[in-house]
């Protein structure tokens, strides 16, 4: 009798204990929640900077300055990106006429974000109260209206450590990420494009982006065109980095079927030859290990419709990359102004003094 009593309950706790562990699961392979609030989307883009933090990569980077409409905003939100920001997630919406693109009648792709970090509301409030034309009221938000290059963009604070952010002209997108904020986060939650190949990036990813590529459209626009030289048809696009002993990173196309996913593997591979022929040509920076390394681990190869480009940047690799590219831009200055200037600050400098 004891038994009968027992078994109904034990049964009770081993249902009760599999539903938790399928959540905690799904909630583990599930895009980060500040991806899941964006509109549906042509493209995704998502960076972790609190655990880049934490590998302490950002100390390898070169010091930069300011300018001084960057400054100003740091001194009166008492916000620094740098230092404050610790994840963003990017929504692109490409131009409707893009063969039904998500950005409406807008000519250019636009953008929607979700930044997550340590914010003061008060004074951040105060800040896009003042550079914005109106405040819209909306379901107990404010969304700051702000005009930008002939655009009008869009931010709302969404709770205390998070913002969002939307040049879309539609102002229902940023509408539909303040009501997607206020409901229970569900590992089911997100756009199409985003919950269909999440599944792809890998686990621990610091960065990872999802994009459609359309190479006709893409080829007139600067900077992104030269996406259109490998893809021959439209194909999906899994690129992601992450951090164990060294930064790798992995890009996998996904295409309509294994001709396409072919001519992008050749096309990559040529562009492999001439990397390889670059590094011949650099003289000793050839015989450096981490350079070697880098080369050597550039591989591309197909897997039915996909596919895949991988490569391992070693931190010594980084570390030389980021301190030989930062004193560059003033080499030539110190270099080439003694001989030219030194005399004739000399002759200047006489008639001045008594």
């Amino acid at each position: 009798m004891r038994i009968k009593r027992i078994l109904p309950v034990l049964i009770a706790v081993l249902l009760i204990a599999a539903a938790i562990t399928a959540l905690v699961q799904l909630r583990k392979h599930a895009p980060p929640e500040a991806a899941r609030l964006l509109p549906g989307a042509d493209g995704f883009f998502y960076i972790n900077l609190k655990w880049i933090r934490t590998f302490n990569a950002t100390s390898q980077l070169p010091t930069v300055s300011n300018d001084p409409e960057y400054e100003k905003f740091v001194q009166e939100t008492g916000f620094q990106f740098e230092r404050d920001l610790d994840q963003a997630a990017f929504a692109v919406h490409y131009p409707e006429n893009w063969g039904g693109g998500t950005g409406g009648a807008a000519p250019e792709p636009r953008f929607s974000e979700v930044f997550v970090g340590k914010i003061d509301s008060s004074r951040l409030s105060a800040y896009l109260k003042k550079i914005s034309s109106s405040v819209d009221n909306y379901r107990d938000f404010e969304i700051y209206n702000i005009p930008l290059d002939g655009r009008t963009v869009r931010v709302a604070l969404l709770s205390y450590d998070s913002i969002a952010v939307s040049n879309h002209p539609d102002e229902n997108v940023i509408r539909g990420i303040l009501d997607r904020s206020r409901k229970l986060a569900s590992p089911f939650g997100g756009p199409s494009l985003l919950r269909r190949f999440y599944k792809q990036v890998p686990f621990a990813s610091l960065s990872w982006a999802i994009l459609r590529v359309k190479p006709r459209e893409m080829s007139t626009l600067g900077g992104v065109g030269g996406w259109a030289m490998l893809f021959p048809k439209p194909a999906v696009v899994v690129i992601s980095g992450r951090y164990i002993r060294a930064l790798h990173l992995r890009a996998e196309a996904f295409t309509a079927n294994e001709q396409d996913a072919k001519d992008i593997t050749e096309k990559a591979d040529a562009f492999l030859s001439l990397f390889h022929a670059a590094e011949i040509s650099v003289g000793t920076q050839g015989t450096d290990a981490d350079v070697k390394g880098f080369f050597d681990s550039l591989k591309v190869t197909q897997s039915g419709e996909r596919a895949v480009l991988t490569a391992t940047i070693p931190p010594g690799f980084l570390r030389k990359a980021l301190t030989e590219v930062a004193p560059q831009p003033q080499t030539p200055a110190v270099d080439a102004a003694p001989p030219i200037k030194n005399p004739g600050a000399k002759q200047a400098s006489k008639p001045k003094k008594p």
